[in-house]
């Protein structure tokens, strides 16, 4: 009974963000579950009911999607759609059947990026394909009130590129200093943004890579680009007593 409330099924474990979790998961004091595809295939319902009834978890945190590169959503649509909307409709659905807790990481990216500091109920307008993919997965997800939507803004440790932005503001927060904060509002319900400290991507890279080259977004990605993504994290630090 003990592992049954604390057992914790996450969906995308081979991802990122899944791996970083694996490396991390004997810190803490619950059983992490990592199905593989032929286990729990997000797009196919069985199959997630199959393999969620036999293993009867608290909580499903929800990373499986297609990610990046970016373009990659405006390339190949349908696969976007199926693996971000329709795949996390079905994840909710099947929680919602067993009464799992959903938690399920979107991201900072549906806000307009005009003004920055957006909070939680500020309108949203995302600025891109993949933001819109991580927006149909959140209607889903926000149907089912056992759920938690968390906006993130978070990215590899070391940052992976040799130059970053210098006129694009967001909250990065790496991988792995988020999985214990994440742990901590587990119960939490809604919508919470969840980051670092607002800055350029350029003065975040910085500080753990001095010789990083520096570039300008707007040159770059063309001067209408939305350049401050930065969320209002109040709620998130309350939470964890940040």
């Amino acid at each position: 009974m003990l592992l049954y409330k604390k057992r914790i099924v996450i969906t995308g474990g081979s991802g990122r963000f899944g791996q970083v979790f694996k490396q991390n998961q004997k810190k803490y004091k619950f059983q992490f579950l990592f199905p593989n595809k032929n286990e729990l295939n997000i797009l196919n319902l069985k199959s997630t009911e199959k393999y969620l009834s036999r293993k009867k978890p608290k909580y499903l945190i929800h990373l499986a999607g297609l990610s990046r590169p970016m373009s990659i959503h405006d390339k190949f649509i349908s696969e976007s759609i199926d693996k971000n909307i329709i795949g996390t409709a079905n994840v909710t659905k099947i929680c919602a059947k067993l009464k799992i807790k959903l938690i399920y990481i979107s991201t900072c990216y549906v806000y307009p990026g005009k003004k920055g500091n957006y909070t939680e109920s500020n309108p949203l307008l995302p600025i891109n394909n993949y933001a819109w993919s991580k927006l149909g997965g959140e209607c889903a997800v926000h149907m089912y009130k056992n759920s938690l939507i968390l906006r993130a803004s978070i990215t590899e440790k070391p940052f992976v590129h040799k130059s970053a932005f210098t006129d694009f503001k967001t909250n990065f927060i790496f991988h792995e200093d988020l999985i214990e904060k994440i742990l901590k509002i587990i119960n939490e319900k809604g919508i919470i943004n969840i980051g670092g400290k607002s800055q350029s991507v350029y003065n975040f890279a910085r500080k753990y890579n001095k010789k990083i080259k520096k570039i300008s977004a707007k040159r770059l990605l063309g001067g209408k680009t939305p350049t401050n993504i930065t969320m209002n994290i109040n709620k998130f630090k309350r939470l964890t007593n940040d």
